[in-house]
């Protein structure tokens, strides 16, 4: 168990984890937990959770009739619906829990995750969401293969999207059984288990629609949780948040420095190399991209990112305010305390801003919580699987194996079965990954979309001499580079290899300063390389792509709307 020292910086990659997985990570706060006496608030809670969203999942089921339905809810969620899903995908178990945290132990610092991730969301309204809508179907490998050969490119993009969301994956089903053993008493087991069976029912039967839904209460429910705690907190204080910071400065052992930065990152290699991770990975995470082709037009695509940023910055502002709220009222009591004030917290800091529930709301506001955390989880790991089962049937069985020739009923059973299929991985691999410390497959999961992801998406859509040779070489570059630097470096070298400390080849991190450029490189050098007939067709159909880009006219649903 860590000490209380809010001054102690993490390692990077634990940080991540805490602010970048949907699940918590089995950091070092969190640990391998132990298991606690049976919260029966949280279970009965969470049950009724549980229950509404099955019926959600019946519900959307018998309108999941088609790919369209299944992989995209139809087209027909609306622009706000969307928003809040998408918050929902964003506002995660970690984001909660993680970033509060931070603040928790670092105070002012503690909110360059949320910074970071908040900054990704202009990149993606101002210069992808209404071309991702009317160029995409399904997918983000509808984009970049739109005047591209498909073979190549939607395999990239397959790969891309499989790799990261195995790492999700296992990050998600690792957290949850280590969340679920603390909060609810559960066995780390059964904990997977539980949330690897409802994950497939969601999908499986639900598809787009149910999977939408089930985000949208998750994120009303996180909302109005996280709502309630930081407004009984200001209460404390007369609704004065000033009043709440002196006394924060006060009670904490740093005093006036935990209102100042670099205490967390301080190389400046490393801070450079993770805000490009957290601003471009974002703008690359295959669950994400997928919302903007659930909405109507490129119009409702706008409106996505406005409502999800309104959301995700209201709550990262919540968060602060619940940071500084445990520093003055969980560490100061011995309650939650595993010794005397200024002792560890109990379950590690991760618990801050479930213990602030208890202390502000008493037992019932703290299962409301604990349950909003499992249930945010599951939420999550849906959006997750039902990314990783359109990479494997819409971009590699209909469009790579089959080249299209494909009825709609033998490709909605492959994305069905590869439902299934990614179901029982999760749950082999979180049991098997029990006793490891999986922060770096997050860091790792985040990198990759801002290497291979996001450089060939971006590139595709606004650069006529982009070629097929040039995207395939960046893309791989980008996926390779980001890979290798990652397991060169402390995070895996040491901390999962165990190699000596200080031993690890790559001196940082966080790849993505590297990866990044190395991805963009070779998308360019390579296609200006690239003399081919196929080259100058492909550089010919750019006018074709940007008409539709901006109009919309021939893309999905056009007709109808």
């Amino acid at each position: 168990m860590m000490p209380f020292r809010p001054g102690r910086a993490l390692p990077l990659a634990a940080l991540a984890a805490f602010a970048a997985t949907p699940a918590l990570a089995a950091g070092p706060d969190l640990g391998q937990a132990q298991q606690q006496a049976t919260n029966v608030t949280a279970i009965v809670m969470f049950a009724g959770f549980v229950i509404v969203t099955l019926f959600i999942t019946y519900w959307a089921a018998k309108r999941t009739r088609s790919t369209a339905d299944f992989y995209a809810a139809g087209g027909g969620i609306t622009g706000f619906q969307n928003g809040l899903a998408i918050a929902g995908d964003y506002m995660s178990a970690a984001s909660f829990l993680g970033i509060s945290a931070l603040v928790y132990a670092s105070g002012y610092d503690g909110l360059i995750y949320s910074i970071g991730f908040l900054v990704g969301w202009p990149i993606i309204v101002t210069l992808m969401a209404e071309r991702l809508r009317n160029l995409g179907k399904y997918t983000f490998a509808d984009v970049v293969s739109y005047r591209f050969a498909q073979t190549p490119l939607r395999s990239l993009a397959a790969a891309g999207t499989l790799v990261v969301v195995a790492f999700y994956l296992i990050a998600q089903m690792v957290g949850a059984g280590q969340l679920i053993k603390l909060l609810f008493g559960l066995d780390y087991n059964v904990a997977v288990v539980l949330v690897g069976v409802l994950m497939v029912l969601y999908v499986t039967f639900g598809g787009m629609l149910a999977t939408t839904w089930v985000q949208i209460i998750k994120a009303g429910l996180l909302l109005s949780g996280a709502t309630l705690i930081a407004v009984l907190v200001l209460a404390q204080f007369g609704f004065d948040p000033t009043a709440l910071f002196a006394r924060a400065v006060q009670v904490h052992p740093n005093h006036d420095a935990i209102m100042l930065p670099g205490k967390i990152v301080s190389n400046p290699v490393d801070a450079i190399s993770l805000g490009l991770a957290l601003m471009f990975g974002t703008a690359g995470l295959p669950h994400i991209l997928m919302r903007f082709f659930t909405v109507a037009d490129a119009k409702e695509a706008r409106k996505s990112v406005f409502w999800a940023t309104t959301f995700i910055g209201y709550f990262y502002i919540l968060t602060f305010i619940i940071g500084f709220g445990a520093i003055t009222l969980v560490a100061t009591n011995p309650e939650f305390l595993t010794g005397a004030v200024g002792s560890g917290l109990r379950g590690g800091n991760n618990m801050a801003a479930v213990w602030l529930a208890k202390a502000v709301g008493g037992d019932l506001l703290l299962g409301f919580i604990s349950a909003v955390a499992f249930a945010t989880i599951l939420a999550v790991v849906s959006g997750l699987t039902l990314a990783g089962a359109s990479a494997v049937s819409h971009d590699l069985y209909a469009s790579v194996f089959r080249r299209g020739r494909v009825n709609e009923r033998d490709e909605l059973r492959v994305s069905k079965i590869t439902t299934v299929v990614l179901g029982v991985v999760a749950i082999v691999l979180g049991i098997a990954f029990e006793k490891q410390n999986i922060a770096f497959m997050v860091g790792l999961a985040f990198a990759i979309a801002a290497s291979a992801n996001f450089p060939v998406l971006i590139v595709s859509m606004y650069w006529r001499g982009m070629t097929t040779l040039g995207a395939v070489v960046g893309g791989w570059l980008g996926l390779i580079t980001a890979v290798t630097l990652t397991v060169l470096s402390s995070s895996i070298w040491e901390k999962v290899l165990l190699y000596p400390v200080g031993s690890a080849p790559f001196p940082y991190t966080a790849p993505a300063l590297f990866s990044m450029p190395a991805a963009f490189l070779g998308v360019w050098l390579f296609s200006l390389l690239d003399r081919s007939e196929r080259a100058k067709a492909e550089r010919g159909r750019f006018e074709a792509q940007y008409i539709r880009s901006q109009t919309g006219i021939g893309a999905e649903g056009a007709a109808s709307h």
